[in-house]
């Protein structure tokens, strides 16, 4: 069952996807879908080459931008920053629970200048806190 949470109108999250979600994501207009998700991570869920394959025959464009233990680097947040900009629809990012990808999003808006706490309302209200993330958050807002 699809658990797409939207950040905005045009940025969505999600846990895990299984195979048949790619459709559903095709189905509510998803463009793209990144995976946040290093393989290997969970042997039980889908490697990332099997969600490319499922996307390729939805004719979903698909990205992965891993996320793993060390946490979050500057050229992570460059990727997605290249791929917001270059999507030609809106955007599905999945992890295991979607908090990563959430993350993600919001050091990116946050270094692009967008209000941190705007970022953190849109966060909250698809499930997940950004407080700890804050200081991170305003940190980079200050860089832009």
């Amino acid at each position: 069952m699809s658990d797409f949470r939207p950040l905005t109108d045009h940025y969505s999250v999600a846990p895990q996807i299984d195979l048949e979600d790619v459709a559903a994501a095709k189905a509510a207009g998803f463009a793209l879908v990144v995976n946040n998700r290093p393989d290997g991570e969970d042997s039980a869920a889908p490697q990332g080459d099997a969600i490319a394959h499922a996307c390729a025959a939805e004719g979903l464009a698909y990205a992965a931008i891993p996320i793993g233990h060390a946490g979050f680097s500057h050229a992570q947040l460059d990727a997605l920053d290249t791929l917001l900009r270059d999507a030609t629809g809106p955007v599905l990012a999945y992890c295991r629970s979607g908090t990563r990808s959430t993350h993600l999003w919001a050091l990116t808006r946050a270094r692009a200048g967008d209000d941190v706490d705007a970022i953190c309302a849109a966060a909250a209200r698809a499930g997940y806190d950004l407080a700890a993330l804050r200081p991170m958050m305003d940190a980079l807002a200050g860089d832009a």
